[in-house]
């Protein structure tokens, strides 16, 4: 199959089933790899694209559709979505974006489907740029524009500002570079920069993060130099800077208690013994293979319980925990950009009381004198900041307990580590390093 029409099936397949893009495109392309390897670079910028561009391809192709386009079929859709995309966002000539793309909607089987295509796709071919609404009402302009729902857009402009929302917004449109965390376990960060640039990649330092590097355009990061020997996961930069921020010492025995996809947990295992802990049984699969890839599996133990409920007394006692607690997801909409659609305001409130149950429950784990790290990858107060500041209120045997790190600095507000979508190049995160008094 060419890439278009793996570029169709792949965004079908995601409308059909609310599956994450990236296990889709990973998954198709595993199972049809296209003979040439630039084709997998194009899948992966239409469905990442068109994903990212939705709201304003929609805006744009309903201009000239005869139809609602929740009607269409998913197939039709998608090859709607993706010919926009590449008329108005790429190089490709308008004439081949819309031939290519009729003939691999013909490829998956519905012909019966070519002449409305083509007729949209022309018509959106003779437009000078993308249609967008009035600039009178702001918040409707940049919904459309950066393709977030309207509430996230007003949510974000009052609580950031509207220069700040906005430059989120456009991060969030903006392919995220891949970074790498060195295995500490196993080499330096700087001696595998060293090694890296001894096979041809280019990857430099991460301005933050001690242990991070950011690699060049590679392809496929199974191939890099080093994934093979362990010696670095994929995490970006602000996930690697809630370990560095909880500075745990060496010495304790660390419970992670949301451990999944295990960034985290492996984070801790280079320097301690630890405990990964989630809910679903079928994600700890992922995590027992990344530490023993990692070389790290004598050190991490994975487990399937739920957080919100007691922790079985044959475990032991842990000195430290780590609460990656379930959240909205806010701040990684550049890496999941079908989120921001299936997102709904009220999921908020409703993730920050299963937080609040997850927090008091993993509370009652730590001994007095024991840390308690707290984090989310999202930008909202609610789930972040306030969270914290209502735990800490009921609770005054805690207290913050911000890192002493010299040499080191980290993005912080106030004692919190907190990191927003942006020209920083960061997701969104919010953590929160918590000592218990008695």
């Amino acid at each position: 199959m060419n890439a278009r029409t793996l570029a169709i099936n792949i965004l079908a397949r995601v409308r059909a089933t609310d599956a994450y893009l990236n296990v889709v495109l990973d998954t198709v392309l595993s199972e049809s790899p296209p003979k040439d390897p630039r084709d997998a670079g194009l899948v992966t910028e239409l469905t990442y694209g068109a994903t990212r561009r939705q709201m304003a391809l929609d805006y744009a192709i309903t201009r000239f559709a005869d139809r609602k386009l929740d009607a269409l079929e998913d197939k039709v859709l998608a090859a709607l979505r993706i010919g926009a995309y590449q008329l108005f966002h790429t190089r490709v000539p308008a004439r081949a974006a819309v031939a290519e793309t009729v003939q691999a909607l013909k490829d998956v089987g519905l012909g019966r489907a070519a002449g409305f295509t083509n007729a949209i796709l022309r018509k959106l071919s003779e437009l000078p740029s993308p249609p967008l609404p009035s600039q009178k009402d702001p918040v409707e302009y940049l919904s459309v524009r950066e393709s977030h729902p309207r509430w996230l857009v007003e949510r974000w402009i009052r609580q950031f500002g509207r220069e700040r929302a906005e430059a989120m917004l456009v991060a969030n449109n903006t392919p995220p570079t891949v970074v790498i965390r060195a295995n500490s376990a196993k080499v330096t960060r700087d001696a595998l920069l060293a090694q890296l640039k001894e096979v041809g990649v280019e990857a430099r330092a991460t301005e933050s993060s001690p242990v991070g590097i950011i690699l060049p355009s590679v392809g496929r990061v199974e191939d890099v130099y080093g994934y093979a020997e362990g010696l670095w996961q994929v995490q970006d930069e602000a996930a690697q800077l809630v370990g560095v921020y909880g500075a745990i010492p060496e010495s304790a025995r660390v419970l992670d208690a949301c451990a999944a996809p295990g960034g985290k947990a492996c984070h801790q295992a280079e320097t301690h013994d630890v405990v990964a802990v989630d809910l679903h049984a079928n994600k700890l699969r992922k995590i027992d293979a990344e530490a023993q890839r990692l070389g790290l599996s004598g050190r991490l133990k994975a487990f399937a319980h739920d957080a919100s409920e007691p922790f079985p007394e044959s475990w032991g006692e842990f000195h430290a925990v780590v609460v990656d607690a379930p959240c909205s997801g806010l701040g990684t909409l550049r890496r999941h950009p079908e989120l921001r659609y299936r997102r709904k305001e009220e999921d908020v409130a409703r993730l920050a009381t299963l937080q609040r149950r997850i927090l008091e429950n993993c509370q009652e784990a730590v001994p007095p004198g024991g840390l308690l790290v707290y984090a989310v990858c999202t930008p909202e107060p609610q789930e972040g900041q306030d969270q914290v500041d209502m735990f800490l209120r009921s609770h005054p045997e805690w207290t913050a307990e911000p890192p002493v790190l010299p040499g080191l600095k980290l993005p912080l507000a106030q004692a919190w580590l907190r990191t927003l979508p942006g020209p920083e190049g960061y997701d969104g995160f919010f953590a929160a390093r918590l000592r218990k008094l008695y």
